[in-house]
């Protein structure tokens, strides 16, 4: 009884708090009191409590605005679920059509693996094993080197007047390329030449006075002593004259000096002077640089292991020969053969140096260019050849899948690489006539079957109808996969709902 009076006090104070504070609602209920011994109520709010009677508390919570933010909450929460739900059912629904999609590209392309494979034979390209000749060459980086190249100065000192060249132009020894004032060597010249001349003239009155003296000194006309003096004059006189045709000669050679040109046949440089300059004697700039280009060499490192094979062959008069391939090996630059080979081995790689020759007619070879040296040192007869594509290697063991014609299954078989080219390999343990695989190792194994594919000139020749088969098979799956989508998107998969 003491309870449910305590609950009667609770409702009728929020009643009449709701009606003199709340700004919204207002109710007609007074505050009471009541008597909880007496469960009797008084209706005047101005009486004091008596004792005994709890107080009622005057500030009761504001419930109504959490239930309203309660009803927010909740609102919120349905329309999420809404959404996820709504988004599963989409998922679903692509779902189905990209499984659908798949289906049909699977057996779309099932279909085409049994068209070529046959039976799940797996497609495989194939080569025969031939048999034929092949060198055995040794391969190294080489340079290509001028036999001669002359870097081209000036004797003498002076002034660049003429130029008789062009830069890159083919040149012939004795070409005249350049000239250098001649005027003070041409002064200088003519100077010693007159000294010569004068010294000629006295040279000649010495000899003239000699036989007088001579002839005197028979006739006791002259004393011997005049006769001697005059002897040493001549002889005086002929060596000024010595002298002075020395000079004239070194003169002649400066003034010769004066005309540059070219000391062998070859390809001139650019011009490193030009015209009104002051060249110096002998000087650290050079006027032109000449190269000869026919014949022309090529040096590159062989290792030493080949140094006996080479230098027999060499004593035997065999020529070598040599092929210069560009940088990526595919392009043949130039044939010629060896032309020595160094005098020491280098000790810090274990190589030689080789020198080999070439007329280089078509001027493929160019100084200082880098291109693959092929020196052929032996010729291998009657080896088998197989392309290097059906190789296949495990650690150091090479060995190959041949194709059994009978099963048209593969079997590995081991095999020793005797030597090898850019494309084709000699090797033992293979006959020839037998057909190896060289394309499609993945899935191989000892006993698969395969089927070896057409050549790309056979499938260009059957593509119209081959392509029309496949067009009119995959028809079908097209029209089963548009179905099998529609029927995805009509009849979603059911999903767990939280």
């Amino acid at each position: 009884m003491l309870s449910g009076n305590r609950l009667i006090i609770r409702y009728l104070y929020y009643a009449e708090w709701h009606r003199t504070q709340s700004p919204f609602r207002q109710s007609r209920f007074q505050l009471v009191r009541v008597d909880p011994e007496r469960s009797v109520m008084t209706a005047n709010p101005d009486k004091p409590a008596e004792a005994g009677i709890p107080p009622v508390n005057e500030h009761p919570p504001r419930r109504r605005s959490w239930r309203w933010l309660a009803w927010i909450a909740a609102l919120v929460i349905l329309g999420g679920g809404i959404f996820l739900l709504s988004q599963r059912s989409l998922a679903q629904n692509s779902g189905a059509q990209n499984s659908a999609a798949q289906n049909s590209a699977a057996g779309g392309k099932a279909g085409n693996r049994g068209a070529r494979g046959g039976g799940g034979a797996i497609p495989v390209s194939a080569a025969a094993v031939t048999k034929g000749n092949m060198g055995v060459y040794i391969e190294a980086m080489g340079t290509v080197t001028p036999v001669y190249t002359v870097t081209v100065t000036s004797r003498v000192a002076g002034a660049l007047t003429e130029i008789h060249y062009k830069e890159g132009q083919m040149v012939r020894a004795g070409q005249l390329l350049a000239v250098i004032d001649p005027r003070p060597y041409t002064a200088v010249l003519t100077q010693a030449q007159g000294q010569l001349n004068r010294d000629k003239a006295l040279l000649a009155n010495a000899r003239i006075d000699l036989e007088r003296y001579s002839m005197a000194y028979a006739q006791h006309a002259v004393p011997e002593q005049t006769v001697a003096t005059q002897k040493a004059t001549v002889q005086q006189d002929e060596g000024t004259v010595q002298l002075d045709q020395g000079n004239v000669d070194a003169a002649q050679v400066n003034v010769d000096y004066t005309q540059i040109r070219s000391p062998i046949d070859g390809r001139a440089g650019l011009r490193q002077i030009d015209l009104g300059n002051i060249v110096a004697a002998n000087g650290t700039t050079p006027i032109v640089t000449i190269a000869q280009l026919r014949p022309i060499t090529v040096i590159f490192n062989m290792a030493e292991d080949f140094i006996s094979d080479v230098v027999t062959q060499m004593r035997g008069g065999h020529k070598l020969r040599v092929d210069a391939l560009n940088r990526d090996n595919e392009t043949e630059l130039a044939q010629g053969t060896v032309l020595t080979v160094d005098n020491q081995v280098d000790t810090t790689t274990g190589t030689v140096k080789v020198r080999a020759i070439y007329q280089n007619s078509s001027y493929g070879l160019f100084p200082n260019e880098f291109v693959n040296a092929k020196l052929l040192v032996k010729t291998l007869m009657g080896v088998n050849i197989i392309p290097n594509a059906a190789i296949q290697r495990n650690n150091e063991i090479a060995y190959v899948y041949v194709i059994d014609p009978a099963t048209d299954t593969v079997h590995s078989r081991n095999v020793a690489v005797a030597t090898t080219d850019g494309s084709n390999s000699a090797v033992t343990g293979v006959a020839p006539g037998e057909t190896l695989v060289t394309d499609g190792f993945d899935k191989l194994q000892d006993g698969t079957k395969v089927v070896i594919r057409q050549a790309p000139a056979q499938r260009g020749t059957n593509a119209p109808a081959t392509n029309q088969a496949q067009e009119n098979m995959q028809a079908p799956r097209q029209g089963e996969a548009n179905k099998n989508i529609d029927t995805a998107q009509q009849n979603p998969q059911p999903g767990k709902r939280k």
